[in-house]
């Protein structure tokens, strides 16, 4: 007699779940080096409602200025304080959309959120104590070759081994869960 559950979903094959890690090994380190050199040689484009801001900044006073009363320094200090916070925020929500605007930042930065898509259905089928370290190490390791090919870092001997190792160390954690 079969002890097999009719009512459950066959798993995928050995085949299709090395895919997935794979994917998303390579959705997840290949991109990110691409991110960083794109983050790194963005240069932000001055946007006007941001100069009218600074341009409207409040003038502080020195604490040895004679005001009148300390609560009107209080006002002047928040007064500033909330310019600078507004200053900030738009200056990140600028940048923002300014980054994701750029081509060159956007598509890895979409590789590799689709990467965490297909992780997370991953993991829904597979077992966790073998998809998070196969998939992180995965990552790691394409993040290296990543590295090699948009920026023309030179890997290393001491990189090549401990590279050996991880992918060892995978085929060690596959291996016990199979035994």
């Amino acid at each position: 007699m079969s002890t097999a559950d009719p009512s459950s979903p066959p798993h995928p094959s050995l085949f299709r779940y090395t895919l997935s890690f794979l994917l998303v090994g390579i959705a997840w380190g290949l991109t990110t080096p691409f991110i960083r050199r794109a983050a790194l040689d963005f240069h932000p484009a001055p946007h006007s409602s941001l100069t009218a801001l600074l341009a409207k900044e409040p003038s502080r006073r020195s604490s040895s200025s004679t005001s009148p009363t300390s609560t009107s320094r209080w006002r002047e200090n928040l007064s500033w304080g909330w310019w600078w916070v507004r200053v900030r925020v738009l200056g990140a929500f600028w940048t923002v959309l300014d980054l994701l605007r750029s081509p060159r930042y956007a598509a890895p930065l979409v590789v590799n959120l689709t990467g965490s898509v297909w992780f997370f259905l991953l993991v829904g089928g597979s077992e966790l104590s073998l998809t998070v370290p196969i998939t992180n190490s995965l990552a790691f390791l394409f993040t290296v070759l990543g590295e090699w090919w948009a920026e023309g870092k030179v890997i290393g001997r001491d990189t090549w081994l401990g590279m050996a190792c991880v992918v060892a160390g995978i085929a060690l954690c596959v291996g016990s869960k199979s035994w």
